[in-house]
């Protein structure tokens, strides 16, 4: 008798607190935040992720126009100048691991058929062209019998969250200038 009266008093008890959590509304904006905290979290670090890579291709633009328009600047480069201004160029991409970039600078001849090969070339954590390699250049820039300096950069992008999905991205750029002081530039002593 006793062990019934024990028993429905705790199924009345589980009954009357289950009634209770059933109609309680108290916890609503806390069901609310779980479900919307997975899509809001994944907004912010895909911003963040959106934003990393638009300043990453900003910084590439960056150091391909500073590499051209520091080695158009001269009419000789030596080695040891080559290796500083590649030096300086890899500098625009701080803070980001300058050990992803990679930077190649060459000087071409367009010649009167408006075929380009590669006079001389250096590189920084990437293979320079061959001497004489022909190099495909873009409408516009192809003027026969005339010198250009092209700089080509890449950035090995690896984005935090975003690998899973895309994996590494390679942000490039390629600027294509005519040397300012003399029709060609002599590098290391190897000129036209």
């Amino acid at each position: 008798m006793v062990r019934r009266a024990v028993i429905h008093a705790l199924t009345g008890r589980a009954v009357r607190l289950l009634r209770r959590l059933f109609c309680d509304r108290s916890g609503v904006a806390a069901v609310e935040f779980a479900l919307l905290l997975p899509v809001m979290l994944s907004l912010y670090i895909g911003g963040l992720e959106i934003s990393d890579g638009f300043t990453i291709k900003r910084k590439v633009t960056n150091t391909t126009s500073a590499l051209g328009d520091l080695v158009t600047r001269t009419e000789e480069i030596s080695t040891a100048e080559m290796t500083d201004i590649l030096e300086a160029a890899s500098a625009v991409i701080v803070p980001y691991d300058v050990g992803k970039l990679k930077i190649k600078v060459s000087e071409v001849y367009v010649d009167s058929k408006s075929v380009a090969k590669v006079v001389w070339s250096a590189a920084q954590n990437d293979t320079a062209f061959a001497k004489g390699a022909t190099v495909a250049l873009p409408d516009g820039v192809d003027l026969p019998d005339s010198f250009l300096i092209v700089t080509e950069v890449h950035y090995n992008f690896d984005p935090a969250l975003g690998y899973v999905f895309t994996g590494s991205i390679d942000v490039s750029d390629t600027f294509y200038l005519k040397p300012r002081l003399s029709d060609s530039i002599c590098y290391n002593g190897v000129c036209s």
